[in-house]
């Protein structure tokens, strides 16, 4: 499998993490959930990402989800989030993965960090930990890690640490950082790839901004595909149309605490994973909930038709 590089793009879909109902790791599911990523058209996987339940899973289960993603990926990149406050941890399964043939790790920062230099110097000390042949994804994710990376920091980062490759785009509201990192490498400095998440909730304006793509999960993956492709080839008109019919979902799956059991509730009706269950502690959707979401899904199927 190639490594990630600056020139990355598409869609690198963010995997579930199938369990059944008794909680155990379904393998069977993420063969099958693998499969169905790869059949709507991603061009990428990403896994043990912040949606993926990965602090849940023991180290064993860790790496049998790691080798066993890579090996049905169909040669496609997988890239494998190993975010740790602690280094050697973070190196450890770094070079499992890959070892095991990912693409590349993604990076985000702990969560007690707070000042520029102490961000810069963390990342300093992972790329160096990990060698300069492991390709970084930077996570900037504030909202869930609380850590601010300025317009100016992540230009530091990227001047100084060449084997950060990809921003994964996360901050909100964030669009003029995707404005101003390309305007930057228009005046000299190196490029990276750009490839944003929340969802896809900003999709069609963060590639029109000039991201290369989504790294997120959603219920209905070929969405996230169709919309970058339009998007990316200047027919935004068309790719927000799209978007809009499954608007609707995208938000609801927005709810901070039950948004992966929306799209684990419509992974599992869609027949690519066999049980919607999270390991505990874990959100389920009551009957009221199921209820809302069925009626989204006849209102989005309605509009896909009406737009033909």
């Amino acid at each position: 499998m190639a490594l990630l590089t600056d020139k990355a793009r598409g869609v690198f879909v963010i995997s579930v993490t199938p369990f059944k109902d008794d909680g155990s790791l379904d393998l069977d599911s993420l063969d099958r959930v693998t499969d169905f990523y790869l059949s709507a058209g991603a061009d990428g996987l990403t896994v043990l990402g912040m949606m993926g339940e990965a602090p849940k899973l023991t180290g064993g289960e860790s790496r049998q989800v790691i080798q066993r993603v890579i090996a049905r990926a169909q040669g496609k990149p997988v890239v494998v989030g190993v975010s740790s406050p602690g280094l050697a941890a973070l190196t450890e399964v770094s070079h499992e993965a890959m070892a095991q043939g990912a693409a590349g790790v993604m990076i985000a920062p702990p969560m007690n960090l707070r000042t520029d230099a102490q961000i810069l110097n963390y990342y300093r000390q992972a790329c160096g930990f990990l060698g300069t042949d492991v390709p970084v994804v930077l996570q900037d994710f504030p909202l869930a890690t609380t850590v601010q990376i300025s317009d100016e920091l992540l230009g530091r980062l990227i001047d100084e640490l060449p084997q950060i490759v990809m921003l994964k785009h996360e901050d909100w509201p964030g669009l003029s950082k995707i404005s101003k990192l390309r305007e930057a490498e228009k005046k000299g400095r190196r490029r990276i790839s750009v490839l944003c998440g929340n969802g896809g909730v900003f999709l069609p304006e963060e590639v029109a901004r000039g991201a290369d793509g989504a790294m997120t999960g959603f219920g209905f993956p070929e969405m996230l595909v169709q919309v970058t492709d339009l998007a990316s080839r200047g027919d935004i008109e068309r790719a927000q149309d799209i978007f809009d019919a499954y608007l609707p979902l995208v938000r609801y799956e927005q709810q901070p605490g039950v948004g992966l059991a929306v799209r684990k509730y419509v992974l599992a009706k869609r027949g690519a994973i066999a049980s919607a269950a999270q390991r505990q502690p874990g959100a389920q959707l009551d009957a009221l909930a199921q209820a809302e979401v069925e009626r989204l899904l006849r209102r989005q199927d309605k509009r896909l038709k009406e737009l033909g």
